[in-house]
């Protein structure tokens, strides 16, 4: 029966997966890509284009922010209660350049009522970490699907 239950728990994230990328033009916009989700976690990758290096020709920690901020709202979306972010921070560790592809991985530490916290790791293709992202999220009445 349990895994019953988890396997409609991973069916139904994946239809919100795929009905928020529907949608998320913003996503499309930085050239998102979902590549995995399930209950509580996301994973999506973005490949760094020239438009998005900053005067320093380095990825702009907008752009970085963003990958972050789109895989926090896949993951705490996941269980199909329209979830936004109520609050969130990032530390960059090492730039991103040209040509680099990120991976971005969330996963649910907690969750309780309402609220949810969610760490976001984006590394590059090399594994190496450029940032480490915290959302804290507040989930409301409405389903996503």
């Amino acid at each position: 029966m349990e895994a019953i239950l988890k396997a409609q728990e991973l069916e139904l994230a994946q239809l919100v997966g795929e009905k928020m990328y529907e949608s998320d033009a913003a996503a499309h916009m930085l050239g998102i890509k979902l590549l995995e989700i399930k209950p509580g976690y996301a994973k999506m990758q973005m490949s760094i284009r020239p438009d998005m290096l900053n005067g320093h020709g380095i990825l702009h920690g907008g752009m970085t922010f963003s990958l972050a901020d789109t895989t926090f709202a896949y993951a705490c979306n996941s269980k199909n209660h329209k979830t936004v972010a109520l609050a969130c921070a990032i530390t960059y560790i090492a730039p991103g350049c040209e040509g680099d592809v990120l991976t971005a991985i969330a996963r649910e530490q907690a969750h309780a009522g309402k609220s949810g916290v969610y760490d976001i790791t984006i590394t590059n293709q090399n594994d190496e970490i450029l940032a480490l992202f915290r959302g804290n999220s507040h989930r409301t009445s409405h389903a996503v699907v």
